[in-house]
Parts: structure tokens; sequence; C-alpha cells
């Protein structure tokens, strides 16, 4: 058998896959390390207002989440569904720091114009941890 040079970049890819998986959490490690990086605690009201305001933009979190995101959201343009963002109504919402980051980028964008900050990020989960 004779070794194909294109054979060995494959290898490395499979090889790394698990290390490229998603890293596991929970939404209280997320908020503990999103208030690390804040160098603050996360308050609860403040992230209420975060999620229902508007920030400049014709969107808050709650146009697509609901005032209450306990139940299935709506895209505000796709109309598709999205669902509960509050962890004791959706046991996966949290869990995937990939994802979670991801959603933070791509929404805050939509939302406040920005990156949301490590501070505003703590405050929404732990305003969304309290919804039961």
């Amino acid at each position: 058998m004779t070794f194909k040079p294109f054979l060995l970049p494959m290898l490395i890819l499979v090889t790394q896959a698990p290390a490229a998986q998603a890293q596991a959490t929970t939404p209280a490690q997320l908020q503990k390390a999103y208030e690390a990086a804040a160098g603050s605690p996360a308050q609860v009201e403040r992230g209420r207002v975060f999620f229902t305001s508007r920030h400049g933009a014709e969107w808050s979190c709650a146009s697509c989440h609901g005032q209450l995101p306990t139940g299935v959201g709506k895209h505000a343009v796709t109309t598709k569904s999205i669902d509960p963002l509050a962890p004791a109504f959706n046991p996966k919402a949290f869990t995937d720091e990939r994802r979670v980051e991801k959603w933070f980028r791509r929404n805050c964008k939509d939302v406040a114009q920005r990156e949301c900050t490590p501070g505003e990020k703590a405050d929404v989960l732990a305003w969304l941890q309290t919804l039961r």
C-alpha cells in the first residue's frame, strides 16, 4: 500500500474532531464565567431590563423571544419558531458554550448593534434563571 499525501491532513482532521466538539456547560457555570470576565456579580433586574428594552434599534430580545421567554418565541422577520429561552422551560438552553456565544454574538448585534458585554450576558442569564 502506498501512502497518499492528501491522507495526512484528513487523518489529522479526524483525530482532532473530538477537541473541536462543543463545550458542555450549565447556565450557572456560564453566568459565573461572565461575572468573572465582567469583574462584578450579575444583577437580575438589570438583565430583565436589558432583555425587554430596545437599545437604539428596532428590536429588543423580547421582540422574538417574548416578554417572558418561557414559551415558544417567533422570529420577528422570518416567523420561524424559537424554543423557550428560560432554562426551566428548555433544559438544552445555555448548555453548549459555543452555541451560546454564537447566538449572543449574532443577536446582540441585531438588538444592540454591537456585541454584548460579559456583564450584560451575566445579567440576562441571571434573570432567565429566575423564570419558573
